[in-house]
């Protein structure tokens, strides 16, 4: 699905293209004008990318989720794709903005790019607005991340949801639920009569406790292992220190609670910051916009100067 001579633009994989082929240029090979018109908000946006490899020198593949997408194992397909034209060992800019998702998709999605560009290609993750939860594992993969002043990460504390035994599907802080247990668990062993350990103890499933500890460790893991073989890979780096104060719940204690690029850089993670008002950020920022509005709540866009594939459904 990756763009030939006669692009099309795909709201989903298995949709064909809404234009046949053959209306969509003219026996000159010129775009016809319907064609052009209809298309011309992706045209403007790889307009945008190609001055920004020109001033960076750098390809730039853009991952870009709507505020009720996440991220998926169908993702690498179409990271495949984005991926097909940048070279073995080239320097790559990967501007990524979601909310979260699924933690081995980001694995996934990150080992993906890292595979193509080898050991010798450096990877910058750009985060024009934010990647947060497991957008924030998978920026950990950079040699560097660039933000500014919009631009924000997350705390990495795993999220799962549950079904209650009613019905209703809850949604749990790993962390919050194993604080809960440890703190009741203790006040029971020192005081075995306690009545409110009890009950609180009688709510808490010592399964999902064995469950939400695996959780926990393998966030822990993918954190440290991203920094070693990404960020730190040619730096010395206390990986364990900086993994666990992104899952520190006492310093954010929201979920979603903001790791702007100061306390980034704060937690020693290799952060570039750009004045928001810097020829460079302008330009990231730009088409960030354009992309943001080029998708519905729940859609994704790929891109890069070659590709550009929206599933989930277009403006």
């Amino acid at each position: 699905m990756s763009e030939q001579s006669n692009p099309g633009e795909f709201s989903t994989p298995a949709v064909r293209p809404a234009i046949s082929t053959e209306s969509q240029e003219s026996a000159t090979g010129r775009k016809t004008p319907m064609f052009e018109a209809i298309h011309s908000g992706r045209y403007e946006r790889k307009s945008r990318i190609r001055t920004i490899q020109e001033r960076t020198k750098r390809a730039l593949i853009c991952y870009i989720c709507g505020p009720a997408a996440s991220i998926e194992r169908d993702d690498a397909v179409f990271f495949v794709d984005l991926l097909h034209s940048v070279d073995k060992d080239a320097n790559v800019d990967l501007m990524l903005h979601t909310g979260g998702g699924d933690i081995d998709a980001a694995e996934k999605l990150i080992s993906l790019v890292r595979s193509r560009i080898g050991q010798k290609g450096h990877l910058r993750v750009v985060v024009p607005d934010y990647a947060k939860s497991a957008g924030t594992l998978m920026a950990l993969g950079a040699d560097l991340i660039v933000m500014s002043d919009a631009s924000e990460l997350g705390p990495i504390d795993p999220q799962i949801t549950l079904d209650d035994g009613r019905g209703n599907r809850i949604r749990h802080s790993v962390l919050s639920y194993l604080d809960a247990y440890q703190e009741h668990a203790g006040a029971l062993r020192k005081n075995p009569a306690d009545a409110v350990a009890h009950v609180m103890l009688s709510k808490l499933d010592p399964a999902t406790v064995k469950v939400f500890e695996a959780v926990k460790k393998r966030s822990l893991l993918f954190a440290e292992n991203q920094l070693k073989f990404g960020m730190f890979r040619f730096k010395s780096g206390n990986y364990t220190r900086i993994a666990s104060a992104l899952m520190d719940a006492e310093r954010w204690q929201t979920h979603g609670q903001m790791i702007g690029w100061e306390a980034a850089q704060g937690i020693e993670l290799l952060v570039e910051y750009m004045d928001p008002m810097s020829d460079g950020w302008q330009d990231y920022w730009r088409l960030y916009c354009h992309q943001r509005l080029a998708i519905k709540d729940g859609g994704k866009l790929f891109e890069s100067e070659q590709v550009s594939l929206i599933e989930g459904g277009a403006e």
